[in-house]
């Protein structure tokens, strides 16, 4: 395993972290989910992601369990707060009344006493700016957390929100955005405004929800209990990547991970991790040995040649408009 600074901080973090969203709680038993965690320690992951929301709050349950016994300076657990965790019009959003509260209902389903690094899981638009991040100081200033991240939020109120951080002396270090090979739109603006502030990312689906595995053929039913047969959540976030001209694309790239000694998710996770912006890349797993896998793609460098390659193969389908960035605001609540 290989570590790297988050952003400019003095946070390291293993740059493939493991992360339990679609698995833990739902798709994977405890029992199943408590061997991945376990395999992740044993190749030198130390950086776990999670969230509130994830498997309506059981995800963190399980991870907290999973990392009980473990020694907690030797492990950095991130989780995030925005999404509904409960019935009422306060359970969910960006408002100090719901941030107080999650943060105390995730330590407690994670049997920590902080978090390394809680995250706006989303931006909200229903919350003035200075009440989040002024309830998200508080939550640092009372040691309930380290660091403070944002997920998929535009360049415009990531800095918004970094100079904030600044005059409430907090340490707003992150962004959390999805971002893969087929799925780069936050290289046009996301990634310089985090260069300029000295923020790091930390992504998420690096395989595209599997699909960077070449698991998936045209014409091919999809194997049975991937990601794609999932219909607890899974089968609708892959539906995206789930084209022909998709799906013929990520095959001609199988010459090239076998060149370079990889397999595809291999390949794609080390395609992430060539963005010097890139922290860690989150992987998932269902099973121990695929985390194993992923985990072999820390410290490979692939040269310019073969991005190059992968770029020409990948170019016409891959979607690079900054501008869709905005469609991860959620709108105001009804």
């Amino acid at each position: 395993m290989e570590y790297r600074h988050l952003g400019r901080s003095g946070l390291v973090i293993s740059e493939i972290a493991y992360g339990n969203w679609l698995t833990h709680g739902s798709q994977v038993e405890a029992d199943a989910a408590t061997a991945c965690v376990r395999a992740a320690l044993d190749v030198g992951i130390t950086s776990f992601d999670t969230a509130d929301v994830y498997a309506g709050t059981r995800a963190e349950s399980v991870l907290g369990e999973a990392l009980k016994g473990e020694r907690r300076e030797g492990i950095e657990i991130f989780t995030k707060v925005f999404w509904p965790t409960g019935p009422g019009r306060n359970d969910r959003g960006l408002s100090r009344k719901h941030i107080m509260e999650s943060i105390t209902g995730s330590l407690r389903r994670l049997q920590t006493d902080y978090v390394d690094l809680y995250q706006a899981h989303r931006y909200d638009v229903d919350t003035p700016l200075e009440e989040t991040m002024e309830a998200f100081a508080d939550v640092v200033h009372s040691g309930k957390a380290l660091y403070i991240g944002v997920s998929e939020w535009p360049a415009e109120q990531i800095r918004r929100a970094h100079a904030m951080a600044r005059e409430l002396r907090v340490p707003l270090v992150s962004n959390q955005p999805q971002y893969n090979a087929l799925w780069r739109i936050i290289e046009g603006e996301v990634v310089p405004a985090c260069e300029e502030l000295g923020m790091g990312q930390v992504v998420f689906s690096p395989i595209a929800q599997g699909v960077l595995t070449g698991k998936y053929r045209r014409g091919q039913e999809p194997p049975a209990g991937s990601r794609a047969t999932d219909d607890k959540g899974g089968a609708g976030m892959i539906s995206r990547w789930m084209r022909d001209d998709v799906l013929d694309a990520v095959q001609r790239l199988q010459p090239l991970a076998a060149e370079a000694g990889l397999s595809l998710a291999q390949l794609a996770v080390a395609w992430v991790l060539q963005n010097s912006n890139v922290s860690a890349a989150i992987v998932g797993a269902s099973r121990p040995e695929q985390v194993a896998e992923n985990a072999k793609a820390a410290g490979v460098v692939l040269e310019k040649e073969l991005m190059a390659r992968i770029e020409e193969i990948l170019e016409p389908v891959a979607e690079t408009d900054p501008k869709r960035v905005h469609e991860n605001v959620p709108p105001h609540r009804s």
